[in-house]
């Protein structure tokens, strides 16, 4: 009888000893992530560069790169042992029973990081300006989709023939190219008072555009990704798909917004706007998913339906919060995993890594600087100044970085000069503006 009573006890206190463990590993987790992603995104603000760049480089200095604190699984690296052994001090479990919890439970920190990603699209819809496309429209149009096609297609036909990665691959890296950040080239030009100039709204136009056609092509090079090959016949469904289902957002941005804000009006209860906003959210996203595109384009989608509300504001600063906590989440776990060591100029097998991550850097930067001499214009306009306000691929650059290491496109040498190009242009391009927009107006050209 005292051995039946006392093996339920001590299955009891084992259990329990478990889920301290478990909860020590939780907390833990997020005040690693949230003091060292906020420490470096205070010091990347104080250096006049996004935020999000210090979160990517927190990610890199506590992940495998770095510290060892916060690592995914998949890396296959030995966490540091020092935290395994205050969690197992502190829970009474033994540290290689506090290392199978870490991985076990690392899933729900991947989840939450994913809804970052989504809210933060959703904000990137939100904030898109359709109107101000509409105003510029032929200049904006020629200039995004210059700076679309020529850094894809070279990009993606340069990794293939020249360095003879696998095609879905190349595609990819081709397509993490397409983006431009709105963010830093908006506030580059704010802050110098050349927001509304010509060449202002021209980029924030085609900034608009390109967002819209680089998340498609994301979206249809992920989509296309599980079949491992490229084939003419998916990609132009894909494509059609993804083209009708932003076309239908503009379209329900116009018609469904005021129905949105009339059922604001009828609710009552606290928090009504941003969880209408998340229904629409979801709906998007799952609608994405149905007809075979990635859900991020949903969410980018769900965006542009709300951005025409009367209570875009409202919501935007409902969603901010929750991007500063979940986002960060993302952009750190992108970093974690994140193997800087392939990028050694002194090992011989990381060289070719290094010229992928120069070729890329060059592309991305002739890409955008070209795209400044392919818009009519009977105005005077600074072309140049155009070419590097499309430059920065910032937030949106590591959005397509992160997607392709959750879909497993990249290896890590890839993936690593990705990031040094996301990175290259989004240092660069701040630099480059203000030395161009201060400077003597010596870049005017009349078309």
């Amino acid at each position: 009888m005292a051995d039946d009573m006392v093996l339920p006890l001590l299955l009891e206190i084992g259990s329990h000893q478990e889920d301290v463990a478990e909860t020590l590993i939780l907390v833990g987790r997020f005040l690693i992530i949230f003091l060292a992603a906020r420490s470096l995104a205070e010091l990347m603000v104080r250096l006049q560069l996004p935020s999000i760049l210090g979160e990517l480089l927190a990610g890199v200095l506590i992940g495998v790169s770095g510290l060892h604190l916060l690592l995914p699984p998949e890396s296959g690296a030995q966490l540091a042992a020092w935290p395994v052994q205050i969690v197992s001090q502190l829970a009474s479990v033994s540290t290689e029973r506090v290392r199978e919890i870490y991985m076990t439970s690392f899933g729900s920190l991947q989840q939450l990081s994913t809804l970052g990603l989504y809210a933060l699209l959703f904000l990137t819809g939100l904030e898109s300006e359709l109107d101000e496309l509409v105003a510029v429209g032929p200049q904006a149009a020629t200039v995004a989709m210059t700076g679309v096609v020529l850094p894809f297609a070279a990009g993606s036909a340069g990794l293939y023939y020249l360095f003879h990665l696998p095609a879905i691959a190349a595609v990819f890296a081709g397509a993490a190219m397409t983006a431009t950040s709105i963010g830093i080239t908006a506030s580059v030009f704010g802050e110098l008072g050349f927001l509304k100039t010509r060449e202002g709204q021209i980029v924030i136009g085609a900034a608009v555009l390109d967002d819209i056609l680089g998340i498609i092509i994301l979206a249809v090079v992920v989509s296309l990704a599980s079949g491992n090959a490229l084939r003419l016949a998916p990609i132009l469904k894909l494509v059609l798909a993804a083209l009708v289902f932003v076309a239908a957002a503009i379209w329900l941005s116009q018609r469904a917004a005021p129905l949105f804000d009339k059922l604001l009006d009828w609710l009552k209860a606290p928090g009504e706007v941003v969880v209408a906003a998340f229904v629409v959210l979801i709906l998007c996203c799952f609608a994405s998913q149905a007809i075979g595109l990635e859900a991020a384009l949903g969410a980018f989608a769900a965006g542009l339906i709300l951005s025409q509300s009367e209570r875009t504001e409202a919501i935007q600063e409902t969603v901010k919060p929750l991007v500063a906590l979940f986002a960060t989440i993302f952009f750190v776990l992108i970093g974690t995993a994140m193997d800087l060591s392939v990028l050694n100029p002194f090992d011989p097998a990381n060289r070719q890594g290094l010229v992928v991550a120069a070729f890329l850097l060059a592309v991305a930067i002739a890409g955008k600087l070209a795209s400044g001499w392919t818009y009519f214009s009977a105005e005077p306009t600074r072309r140049l100044v155009v070419g590097l306000g499309m430059l920065p691929r910032g937030e949106v650059g590591l959005i397509f970085l992160g997607l392709g290491s959750q879909a497993g496109l990249l290896t890590p040498s890839l993936e690593a000069a990705i990031l040094m190009m996301v990175i290259g242009t989004t240092f660069l391009a701040p630099l480059l503006l203000r030395a161009v927009l201060v400077g003597p107006d010596r870049d005017i050209q009349k078309a």
